[in-house]
């Protein structure tokens, strides 16, 4: 037993101390690792500590409260979108994008920030909230901007469809079915959405 607590200590003595950026790194991967086992009651700073194998000061230091661990941890670990798909036709960009957005939601912190988002209270759930706000559906709109007007540019889209109603109306079809009818938007699902909603939308009038 003795020779294996010096063991112990010996090869953390022995291991390179972590700072900066490569220490904060390892406490948000602990904590979203935290989020998928346990979820939001179960997560403490002791444990996000102890996965990142380093001391619950180091954490407090950085971090004064659980929620704001857990924020940046989800905005650390969400899916960049930051440009926009240009694949020659208003119809591919569309897809492409729906699938990057569907990407953001669905992987490991988008999946832990909705699992957790009904364990928080009002005001907690409300910063979470704007996470995914501010994460995917705000850069999703943006990139749908430059979809529409590369479409408009092209002759595909009509010329006053670079409006907010029609901004909007993707994300809200895309939000709406993951959170009130549990779809998980498949390949097909993205394709139906778009050839039989966004592309009847945008589609220029006929005189």
């Amino acid at each position: 037993m003795v020779t294996s607590r010096w063991t112990a200590a010996s090869a953390q003595a022995a291991a390179p101390r972590r700072r900066g950026a490569v220490l904060e790194r390892a406490i948000l991967d602990a904590a979203l690792e935290q989020l998928s086992t346990v979820g939001w009651n179960g997560l403490t700073m002791e444990g996000v500590a102890a996965g990142a194998q380093t001391g619950k000061a180091a954490v407090y230091r950085r971090w004064p409260s659980k929620e704001d661990l857990v924020v940046d941890a989800l905005q650390a670990g969400l899916p960049r979108m930051e440009t926009a798909p240009d694949l020659g036709s208003v119809r591919e960009d569309l897809v492409a994008l729906c699938r990057q957005a569907r990407d953001a939601m669905f992987s490991r912190p988008g999946s832990a920030l909705r699992s957790v988002i009904h364990e928080c209270d009002g005001i907690q759930a409300e910063r979470l909230h704007d996470v995914i706000i501010g994460g995917v559906v705000e850069p999703t709109i943006r990139l749908l901007r430059e979809v529409i007007g590369r479409g408009i540019e092209r002759g595909e889209v009509r010329s006053d469809a670079a409006n907010g109603y029609v901004c909007d109306a993707m994300p809200a079809m895309m939000m709406y079915r993951t959170k009130v009818c549990g779809s998980e938007w498949s390949d097909a699902e993205i394709d139906e959405m778009v050839d039989r909603f966004m592309v009847p939308l945008l589609r220029p009038t006929r005189d």
